[in-house]
């Protein structure tokens, strides 16, 4: 259950194979691509692409000046169906985001979901839980439209 009610979904219907959907998101190096608040990311400790157990480093921002850096770990990666991952050390994980695509209409319907499984100190001093998850929704739309964008083809 989220910690707080930080939690949301969105989902988009995308004119492309779910494989392929699957293969843009869980190449977490390309996320500065879709999200407005994850600038870049890179695999750590020799992880070149998702598999339960790698990590990745993600830095964020939520405006010019609150930047800050994660190291998620992916949980799922099941090719064409699930991408989910948690941000936090192991042990102490603080948000899982989980992206699960569906054969629908001769595409993919993506759907991206977020729940808050700690709300920190951190997050507290940033924004209260329900205007942070007013935020996170806004950036979920804003990363499906700019996913399905490039992966129509009309990015």
């Amino acid at each position: 259950m989220a910690a707080e009610g930080i939690e949301g979904r969105a989902s988009i219907q995308i004119q492309a194979p779910p494989e392929k959907v699957y293969a843009m998101l869980s190449d977490v190096t390309r996320m500065g691509e879709w999200s407005p608040e994850c600038m870049r990311a890179e695999w750590l400790g020799g992880a070149t692409g998702p598999a339960p157990g790698a990590r990745f480093r993600g830095h964020n921002k939520l405006n010019w000046l609150i930047r800050w850096s994660t190291t998620p770990t992916v949980k799922v990666a099941d090719p064409g169906k699930e991408f989910t991952f948690e941000t936090g050390k192991p042990g102490n994980e603080e948000t899982r985001w989980t992206y699960r695509f569906a054969p629908k209409g001769g595409g993919t319907e993506l759907t991206e979901s977020f729940e808050s499984l700690r709300y920190g100190a951190f997050m507290k001093m940033m924004a209260r839980p329900e205007r942070r998850t007013a935020k996170l929704i806004a950036d979920i739309q804003q990363t499906r439209e700019r996913i399905k964008q490039a992966a129509e083809g009309s990015a």
